[in-house]
């Protein structure tokens, strides 16, 4: 299943939902707020995020150095959360959280942006996302096994731990300075930094419309996220058309290219 929708455009979608919920952690959102270049650097931090993502699902044996250079990436990031507890980036608990929110996001918006998951799928969706945790580093030990022993897991995290970091507040937010792009064609980049002022106040408006409406809501609300029903009914419409519009595209333009090259490799390999 990972294969069919990890490199699907719509995946862009769900990122940032999944990243709030990551940082809302105490001890994630500490390790970000003080090492993370996203303010400095958030096109280039995005697109290295997203490679990383797609190169565990569609990496091949590249997606095990992958993981394995994340754990060494993330060995000096240590400090103290706003709890006053003592943090490591690797240690399991937050380790584990940091992956485990693909799965209830996936699950959440994919009622809005497909067609909602059938309990095996949901199922095999769950199997795929702790082989996809074992790339990393992650111990079964450290994750439920089953999508039956996610939920309390879940929750319990959503009840203990998260709150409104510093960090879901700018993630959240639309007032938080993002400088333009520096990717992309390069006759484009002058004209974007010079509409950049007019562009971003929608922009952010839009960022901040999909991370709240595509989290589940539980988490929404042990965050204290603000939605409204006209904002869900705005979502619905947002959904159908995506969902409409998404699976008539051609693969070029339907799979992002790391995605897409591999699933050519593979139908290649196979005649």
């Amino acid at each position: 299943m990972l294969w069919s929708i990890a490199g699907d455009v719509r995946a862009l979608l769900m990122l940032p939902s999944a990243l709030a919920l990551q940082v809302a952690h105490p001890a994630i959102g500490a390790g970000v707020d003080e090492y993370s270049v996203f303010r400095t650097d958030p096109w280039g931090r995005g697109e290295r995020s997203l490679r990383s993502v797609l190169l565990w699902v569609y990496g091949g044996d590249e997606a095990a150095a992958e993981g394995r250079r994340l754990r060494t990436l993330h060995r000096s990031i240590q400090g103290t959360d706003t709890r006053g507890r003592r943090y490591h980036a690797l240690m399991p608990a937050p380790y584990a959280w940091v992956h485990a929110t693909g799965f209830p996001v996936y699950r959440h918006a994919q009622r809005y942006l497909g067609r909602p998951f059938t309990e095996a799928q949901e199922r095999q969706l769950y199997a795929e996302w702790l082989q996809v945790g074992r790339i990393l580093g992650i111990h079964d030990r450290d994750m439920p096994q089953t999508p039956e022993e996610f939920w309390p897991y879940y929750r319990k995290v959503l009840a203990d731990e998260l709150e409104l970091t510093a960090v879901v507040r700018e993630l959240t937010g639309t007032d938080a300075p993002v400088p333009p792009p520096d990717r992309g064609p390069r006759p484009v980049r002058p004209l974007l930094r010079a509409l950049w002022p007019l562009l971003l106040p929608p922009l952010a408006r839009f960022r901040r419309f999909l991370t709240i409406g595509l989290m589940p809501p539980d988490a929404r609300q042990a965050l204290g996220l603000p939605w409204t029903p006209r904002q869900e009914r705005a979502l619905r419409r947002f959904g159908l058309v995506v969902r409409t519009l998404v699976p008539l595209l051609p693969e070029r333009l339907r799979y992002l290219p790391l995605a897409r090259r591999a699933r050519a490799r593979h139908r290649a390999a196979r005649c």
